[in-house]
């Protein structure tokens, strides 16, 4: 179980599960653009087509390995609005939209980031698009990417996605770190609150909520206001802003209690997705 309080413990088994699983995803994510006939099937709820989605992640993947060889490449200045403007910059100067070739891009620098990632120490510092983290967070990073673009993939060519809850704890680390760097600060204004969030199966921890400001922590400070628990896919979507928190809770994929549990739903309302 991986929680904020841990990032020292990489261990080599750990690392070992991340290289793999961000091969495995790559390859994935490939196989679905190798079987697609026309990229340009549009990704319901999206701007993008399948073709953008997988050209982002290729150029994104290949980013990704420069900085985990210690390069410095700049890509906007860490906030949501910056990035989106990067990225729609980058779809403008790499036009390549071939399913078969961008699969064996994505594949490609994938692969280029775990032989770079293996040369270096997990806690070796890296500067990226959402600010300074170490290396291993770096890698969660890549993955929680690629599996939340795979996952839109996956959506618009009515394929299985490749979420599951080994990888949603795999993920954790970066989505930990960047839940207070990617606070909406007008629906966060002035909001005070403690949450205690719970992966069913899984992982625990706790955001707490100070005039606005976001706080990780393994446990919570007090007694938390609302406890949210959920299933691991569900989880990893609402961080991603993939799926509606009040639509999962009908559906039993949320559950929350405490001493303000109508808290839950507004939640992820208070952060823009990465």
């Amino acid at each position: 179980m991986i929680t904020p309080s841990q990032p020292h413990e990489f261990t080599t088994a750990a690392r070992s599960q991340q290289f793999e699983a961000i091969a495995a995803v790559a390859e994935q994510t490939a196989a679905l653009l190798r079987s697609c006939v026309d990229t340009a099937v549009p990704i319901p709820g999206a701007r993008w087509t399948v073709g953008e989605a997988a050209a982002h992640l290729l150029v994104a993947n290949e980013l990704m390995a420069g900085l985990a060889e210690g390069r410095q490449l700049p890509y906007g200045d860490g906030t949501p609005e910056s990035l989106a403007e990067a990225n729609a910059a980058s779809l403008a100067v790499f036009t390549e939209r071939d399913g078969t070739v961008l699969a064996d891009g994505i594949v490609r620098h994938a692969h280029a980031f775990n032989e770079a990632a293996c040369l270096r120490p997990p806690d070796g510092p890296t500067l990226t698009p959402l600010g300074p983290m170490d290396l291993a967070t770096l890698g969660s990073y890549l993955l929680t990417h690629m599996l939340g673009h795979g996952y839109d993939i996956a959506v618009a060519l009515r394929r299985p996605h490749m979420i599951d809850r080994e990888r949603l704890e795999l993920a954790l680390p970066f989505l930990t770190l960047a839940m207070p760097r990617v606070v909406d600060k007008r629906a966060a204004a002035g909001h005070n609150g403690c949450y205690e969030l719970r992966v069913r199966g899984g992982s625990r921890f706790a955001v707490t909520f100070a005039d606005g400001v976001a706080t990780v922590s393994a446990e919570p400070p007090r007694r938390p206001d609302c406890t949210v628990a959920a299933e691991p896919v569900t989880f990893f979507l609402l961080a991603l802003g993939r799926c509606s928190p009040t639509r999962a809770i009908a559906r039993g994929k949320i559950l929350a209690w405490g001493r303000k549990p109508w808290r839950a739903p507004g939640f992820p309302t208070l952060f823009t997705a990465p």
